[in-house]
């Protein structure tokens, strides 16, 4: 039997395994953290590596929200949808430690401080941008606010995916760029330009008549 078409044909009880699982190794990265803090393993620079690492699992968590419905329409696999908003709330999680590290260990909760360091490097600028555009996506992910809010006003809200995505991808760049390792920022910006290529593709291509 052909594997592809027996994931098609995934039951609700199996895509809710599949979902707990997925939930369970997308907390890892955190939970690493947490291991090498509390046992000194975080490098000569903490602060830096904790601010590395999620960063990029913010980017790796957007990519993946991202890379849903071009999956989906792919393969026919439409039960991704269900882990779509799982991965987009675990991007958000894993910026506001991002966030938090910037604020807590960078500034120590100086708000003027931060706010003169946001408005001074344009890299933090973008960064700050990008953050602060996620938390209404992460605040409407529920049901009760896709109600409220009506599916055509929340879908133009949650297109805010296509600026948040290239502003995280500038963030990283700039950041990458001042010690000239740009190979990263270039894989990440390769695969989001073609997941949004391919978004455009299924969007405007010609419906197949019944």
């Amino acid at each position: 039997m052909n594997p592809v078409h027996v994931i098609r044909k995934l039951t609700t009880r199996q895509v809710g395994i599949l979902k707990a699982l997925l939930f369970a190794a997308s907390l890892l990265p955190f939970l690493r953290l947490a291991v090498f803090a509390f046992t000194d393993r975080l490098g000569a620079n903490p602060i830096e590596f904790i601010t590395r690492n999620t960063g990029d699992w913010t980017l790796y968590f957007l990519c993946i929200t991202l890379a849903i419905t071009p999956l989906r329409r792919l393969t026919g696999w439409n039960w991704l949808i269900r882990l779509r908003r799982m991965f987009g709330l675990f991007s958000f999680f894993y910026v506001v430690l991002h966030f938090t590290t910037f604020l807590w260990f960078d500034h120590f909760f100086d708000v003027e401080e931060m706010w003169k360091d946001v408005l001074k490097r344009p890299f933090i600028t973008v960064g700050f941008i990008a953050f602060v555009l996620l938390i209404p996506l992460a605040a409407t992910s529920t049901n009760g606010m896709v109600r409220r809010l009506g599916g055509k006003r929340w879908q133009w809200l949650h297109r805010l995916m296509y600026i948040i995505l290239p502003l995280g991808i500038l963030h990283f760049w700039w950041m990458k760029a001042g010690k000239n390792l740009l190979a990263q920022p270039i894989l990440f910006a390769t695969i989001v330009t073609l997941l949004l290529l391919l978004r455009m593709f299924f969007k405007f291509r010609p419906q197949k008549k019944m």
